[in-house]
């Protein structure tokens, strides 16, 4: 135990929950003016709605936002009192945004063994619900896990724009965020798998481990095409008429 000013201090134990949202992609996707997380759905910024579901999670500790280095988005008056981090380490890829996130948590403070929830900012539409049914699955896991959805539909291999094969759907889940794994095991197996990941659990699974898949929702969608846009927007105008009736 360490003392400070004639009081005892008990080494922290606890895991804390911290939540990382990768925010440098360009959205070339989405066929937008400027990266997609920063354009207007429901009144404000599709990431501001992202980071307003995991403010209402009181498990988590710290949200931090990697942007690039030249993101100028967050330079405004308005967010200076924010109460989530922003750190300009964010990389050409997504899993390299992730792994300097991760380091930039640790500089914050954070453990090798505390929680990291990794959450896309384009998925504007996950809810505190679906956040803490996260955490309640995993927090006594020995992995982690992430949120996923059993596929629903009939899947399709493909050959020069023809149809090659029908494949068994029994076994097959859409992947989601957030994915739920702690700080030093993900650290590791990004730095083994490199940039070609796309996800969090495909990192964690390189090295032999097998993430738990807890059921999302079919709305926790990622906005990355035009139409998308289209529907996020009416799903939120939904929420907010029924909060306010």
């Amino acid at each position: 135990m360490t003392e400070l000013n004639n009081i005892t201090l008990t080494p922290r134990t606890t895991p804390r929950c911290w939540a990382l949202i990768p925010c440098a992609g360009t959205g070339s996707r989405a066929g937008a003016a400027g990266p997609k997380q920063y354009q207007v759905l429901a009144g404000k910024p599709m990431v501001m709605h992202t980071l307003a579901a995991f403010a209402e999670v009181p498990r988590i500790d710290q949200t931090l936002l990697v942007v690039s280095p030249d993101d100028k988005f967050f330079q405004t008056s308005e967010i200076e009192n924010a109460s989530f981090l922003i750190a300009a380490y964010g990389g050409s890829t997504r899993a390299a945004s992730v792994f300097n996130g991760l380091n930039a948590l640790l500089t914050e403070g954070a453990v090798d063994h505390d929680w990291v929830l990794v959450h896309d900012a384009a998925r504007c539409l996950i809810t505190p619900a679906q956040i803490n049914q996260l955490l309640d699955a995993c927090l006594d896991d020995e992995v982690g896990g992430l949120l996923a959805l059993p596929l629903p539909d009939t899947l399709k291999t493909a050959h020069a724009g023809r149809v090659a094969a029908t494949l068994p759907r029994a076994d097959k889940w859409l992947a989601q965020t957030p994915q739920m794994f702690r700080i030093g095991s993900l650290l590791e197996a990004l730095e083994l798998a490199g940039d070609a990941v796309t996800d969090e659990s495909s990192a964690i699974e390189a090295m032999g481990l097998s993430p738990k898949l807890v059921v999302g929702s079919a709305q926790n969608f990622k906005v990355t095409y035009p139409e998308d846009f289209e529907l996020a927007q009416a799903v939120l105008h939904s929420r907010m008429t029924r909060k306010t009736t």
